[in-house]
């Protein structure tokens, strides 16, 4: 598999949040706002890539009995860095995110990616592979939290400032939008997701039927 099969099937084929439905509670906890759902994704793709380059280096000298266990603390020391390093220069959105942070610990995206592909190809690829599911993460949460902010209080980048000091949220609908509620909600969560789940399996079903209507029919015998 070379690196551009590998980004499509991390980005699109194969994405984790919409194919894979893992990691569901952050994206739809964490999602009620772009900048939110971003920045956790952001920070998975940094484990997500140095762990799987990591495991991949050292996966020879692993035992086979307890390469979960060892996965795990590869992944809980780059997750505490990751916490510290948000702690010390993000601290506004460090409070924001909260328990999401320590939590990517526990994602099943990375610890599967980990053992499914990591500890069986060499580090680079490993980490490539890593960070391209991470960004076929980032991608969902960007659409399904931009989504959710923006039919939810028709703001686009609220708490943009937590980032990028001295810039604001972009109101795109007009001021008197009244909002709406259910959106920035649970089952807001949920609806939208579904819908994005919906529109990506009719573009594949569009592609599918496309190239078969490119492959010219055969003719008889």
């Amino acid at each position: 598999m070379n690196y551009r099969e590998i980004a499509h099937n991390g980005v699109w084929k194969q994405n984790t949040s919409l194919v894979q439905l893992l990691g569901l509670c952050p994206l739809l906890a964490v999602s009620t706002t772009f900048v939110n759902g971003v920045s956790l994704a952001i920070a998975t793709i940094f484990v997500m890539a140095l762990a799987s380059g990591v495991v991949a280096s050292v996966r020879s000298f692993i035992p086979r009995e307890i390469r979960i266990p060892v996965f795990i603390l590869i992944i809980a020391a780059l997750v505490t860095m990751v916490d510290l390093a948000m702690n010390a220069w993000l601290h506004e959105l460090y409070l924001v995110l909260g328990i999401f942070i320590p939590l990517i610990v526990v994602n099943c995206i990375v610890l599967a990616r980990v053992e499914a592909f990591a500890a069986k190809n060499t580090p680079l690829v490993a980490a490539w592979d890593g960070a391209m599911m991470g960004v076929g993460m980032v991608a969902a949460i960007a659409v399904l939290g931009g989504l959710r902010e923006l039919i939810g209080t028709g703001l686009l980048f609220s708490g943009i400032e937590m980032v990028i000091p001295g810039t604001r949220a972009l109101q795109v609908l007009p001021a008197d939008y009244p909002g709406f509620l259910v959106a920035i909600l649970p089952p807001g969560a949920f609806l939208v997701l579904g819908f994005l789940i919906a529109g990506r399996n009719w573009l594949d079903a569009r592609a599918a039927q496309r190239a078969r209507l490119a492959v010219p029919a055969q003719a008889p015998a």
